[in-house]
């Protein structure tokens, strides 16, 4: 028999020999070498779209504790025009607010809602700086809804009594007396819509909250 024939799986002169792939190994604790994964995973699934929805769910949540510090500030502030505007509607005679009823509801709901909206916005200052809060966690988000609901429910019902006794005044007379009861209740008003809106946010907070 021939050389040339005893073996014709080896490559003959000039011929390439086929490179074999290259895979990264790396040992186990028992010898033994198996290739190395691409990339870290966790449970079988990469990390990263997880930092993504980690991510986009803090800026959510950001954007929405902005949101809700500005509208309380807003109603905040329309609250305490109102109550300043009824508060000093003095003129003699019938045109005093306290003798209606009505105005004195419309100012003791506009107190109110001042006080709620800055002890909200001094809460969600401290919690902002501090990473504290004076309500526990899983009944934050609660405790807003139903603030924000409450208050909006009570500007609007407080509104709703004067703005009747105050158009038939208008209709007899159009003074001082009248326009600034028009004007306190149009503050109570906004108030109301800025707390409303607010109320939204706590909603959508709450329904996204895990209790379980």
């Amino acid at each position: 028999m021939n050389a040339a024939s005893t073996d014709s799986s080896e490559p003959g002169p000039g011929e390439l020999v086929p490179a074999a792939p290259s895979v990264e190994l790396e040992k186990t604790s028992s010898g033994a070498q198996i290739p190395a994964p691409a990339e870290r995973t966790d449970g079988g699934r990469s990390t990263a779209p997880r930092s993504r929805s980690v991510l986009r769910k803090s800026r959510t949540d950001n954007f929405l504790e902005r949101g809700a510090l500005l509208l309380r500030a807003f109603a905040c502030l329309f609250s305490l025009i109102a109550l300043a505007v009824l508060a000093s509607n003095k003129h003699g005679d019938w045109q005093d607010f306290d003798r209606y009823q009505e105005y004195r509801y419309l100012l003791a709901i506009a107190v109110l809602a001042f006080i709620y909206s800055m002890a909200q916005i001094l809460r969600q200052v401290n919690r902002s700086r501090t990473g504290k809060d004076f309500v526990a966690a899983q009944y934050s988000w609660i405790v807003d809804f139903a603030g924000d609901q409450v208050m909006a429910y009570l500007l609007m019902s407080s509104s709703s009594a004067a703005i009747p006794i105050t158009n038939h005044m208008r209709e007899a007379v159009i003074n001082m007396f009248t326009d600034a009861s028009a004007a306190s209740i149009g503050m109570a008003f906004l108030a109301f819509v800025a707390l409303a809106l607010s109320a939204l946010i706590s909603g959508f907070k709450v329904s996204k909250q895990n209790y379980i």
